[in-house]
């Protein structure tokens, strides 16, 4: 392998970024280079000064943000105080992935390419602008953009003319192998292995915290279109710590069917056990992984047989397939010139990896157990706004969850893997845990007295909010202002009767648009301009806190849009000026927001 090393490091939230790294591995692999992936914050930043070639994969998130897994990268790489020679010997290029319905597209893979200018880098090529929207993803800006950093980096750094690439069809060798053990011998479940190892430090994804579930209650009327739950953990003993506005995290698991059906298609007996090992030095195996392990629990607890997969997927699926139909299908679904068709076959219809499997079932029976781990990536965490506060529920941690059910084309209804779950265990039964742990989240409340805050939360939104008041309230806190929208007064008004309470003990002033009572649809920002006096009031006078949550297509847009009619019409602001009160109101974070798809 000539050197220089490639480094490709990624920022990612919801492993797009990750997948796309691990692309261009392969690619640089195939081309005979060394190359390295790496996560942003697993990287040693000071290491940066000694690098000659590097691809940054960044996403943008929520309004601008960097992805949680480059925040400490993203602090460092602005500092005032780096010299503007510090990557003088960097080439590097920057591949960015966002969605262009927000008005920060691509944000962060933007400002990181100008800074990465500003410390001497050289840039290989202008700045790659994948996009969420366009009908083939960020694969239409990628597939040609690709082949331009190739002939850049090996104009650079030319490969031995001995050394040919590795054709697109010969796959690579697997990360690991797993290493199949002959009697079965007691695998570690996961509760005993939480329990016989003493944490270190606070629950973490590495080592979660098993809660038990206590309530498990629907909280939308019967007749309502979607089913909402409100779950309750015991948190006693597991050293968590929470303020309102963070987020608690959960690892879900694949249903037992589907584990089930994924091992017949596969061939794999369920009950046999392994040990994995990483084909090259210093490679670590996944952390999550107990080792001896049953496949069942590889299936269960660690691959996304659930999850809609990507262009990788199918280009390896080719390259194992022995089955010359299916191999071609497969071949034809991972070229530039069947994304239309992979479109149509599986994103739009939400197909899952294992749907597709039990589509090419004599490529899915000959997959070798090695690549398992390179074919299907991990479930991954999901994370919910914690809807309780420890002031007024100690040693319990509440959340909301709508859970996600809707028809495509296909037969089955399409599920979240993570609310069925959860939706699914009944404490009623018997003990249930579930692996959690917390993390900041996008929202912080001010601690100065006397500072009001408004919070507008339709729907879920409306979860870290709860947390909000609780916390605020039991501070002796006052100046609460809370915007709440829903379908129906009887069907989604989320704790309707402790909103009430409240509201007449004087600790809360509450707003509600109720969308479906009426001919024309009422929604939370019509509520805002209506109550335009108090909103610029509370803002300009008393210096208050303005909070935003849920759903991230329209609403915000249409959120930000009542806000500036509001400065306008009762600051008397002209339209320039709104959008620059607004500005300020967001870099000086009295105004926040956390959106979701």
């Amino acid at each position: 392998m000539p050197s220089p090393g490639l480094l490709v490091l990624f920022g990612s939230q919801t492993g797009t970024a990750q997948d796309v790294s691990e692309r261009l591995g392969r690619e640089a692999r195939r081309r005979r280079l060394d190359c390295r992936v790496q996560a942003l914050d697993s990287y040693s930043v000071v290491n940066l000064i000694n690098e000659t070639l590097v691809i940054f994969v960044c996403a943008t998130t929520g309004q601008g943000d960097p992805p949680d897994n480059m925040k400490n990268f993203w602090r460092f790489i602005f500092r005032k105080n780096l010299p503007p020679t510090s990557l003088c010997q960097m080439d590097f290029a920057v591949l960015g992935l966002g969605d262009s319905s927000y008005a920060k597209f691509n944000f962060v893979a933007k400002k990181l390419h100008r800074r990465l200018l500003q410390l001497g880098g050289r840039a290989l090529l202008p700045v790659c602008l994948g996009d969420d929207q366009h009908e083939l993803g960020p694969d239409a800006a990628i597939d040609p953009w690709l082949p331009d950093l190739w002939g850049k980096v090996l104009g650079l750094y030319p490969v031995p003319l001995d050394l040919g690439t590795i054709p697109a069809g010969v796959p690579l060798p697997s990360k690991f192998t797993l290493h199949f053990l002959p009697v079965a011998p007691r695998v570690c479940s996961e509760g005993q292995r939480a329990a016989g190892t003493e944490p270190q430090g606070p629950p973490s994804e590495q080592q979660p915290f098993l809660a038990p579930m206590v309530t498990n209650q629907r909280v939308t009327g019967p007749s309502h279109f979607q089913d909402v739950r409100l779950m309750e953990f015991d948190i006693t003993g597991s050293g968590l710590s929470f303020a309102a506005g963070d987020v608690v995290l959960i690892q879900p698991e694949n249903a037992a069917s589907h584990t089930q059906r994924f091992c017949q298609v596969l061939g794999l007996d369920p009950e046999q056990n392994f040990t994995l090992l990483p084909r090259e030095p210093g490679v670590p195996c996944p952390a999550r992984l107990p080792q001896p392990c049953s496949v069942r629990h590889l299936v269960s607890h660690y691959l996304d047989i659930a999850s809609v997969p990507r262009r990788s997927f199918f280009e390896l699926l080719a390259c194992l397939s022995p089955h010359e139909l299916e191999r071609e299908k497969l071949l034809h679904f991972s070229s530039p010139q069947g994304q239309e068709e992979l479109y149509s076959y599986c994103n739009r219809p939400r197909r899952t990896i294992l749907e597709v499997l039990c589509d090419f079932p004599h490529t899915a029976g000959a997959v070798p157990a090695d690549y398992l781990l390179d074919l299907i990536p991990p479930i991954r965490p999901r994370a919910f706004s914690i809807a309780s506060s420890l002031l007024a529920h100690p040693s319990r941690l509440q959340i909301l969850v709508a859970v996600v059910q809707y028809q495509t084309r296909l037969k089955e209804p399409r599920r979240g893997l993570c609310s069925s779950w959860l939706a699914s265990l009944d404490p009623g039964q018997g003990p249930v845990q579930v692996p959690l742990w917390v993390r900041p989240g996008g929202l912080t409340f001010p601690q100065t007295p006397g500072t009001p805050v408004i919070m507008v939360g339709p729907g879920t939104g409306v979860a870290p909010f709860r947390a909000a008041v609780q916390e605020r309230v039991a501070q002796g806190q006052s100046g609460n202002v809370l915007f709440f929208g829903c379908r129906l007064r009887d069907q989604d008004f989320y704790w309707e009767a402790e909103w009430m309470e409240l509201e007449g003990r004087g600790c809360l002033t509450l707003f509600t648009a109720f969308s479906r009572e009426q001919e024309r649809k009422v929604y939370v920002q019509h509520r805002l301009r209506e109550l335009g006096p108090l909103v610029w009031e509370l803002l300009d006078r008393q210096g208050a806190y303005f909070y935003l949550a849920g759903n991230a297509k329209c609403m915000p847009a249409d959120v930000a849009e009542a806000l500036t009619s509001v400065f306008q019409e009762q600051g008397g602001l002209s339209a320039p000026d709104a959008a620059t009160y607004l500005a300020r109101l967001q870099r000086t974070l009295r105004f926040q927001s956390e959106t979701w798809a």
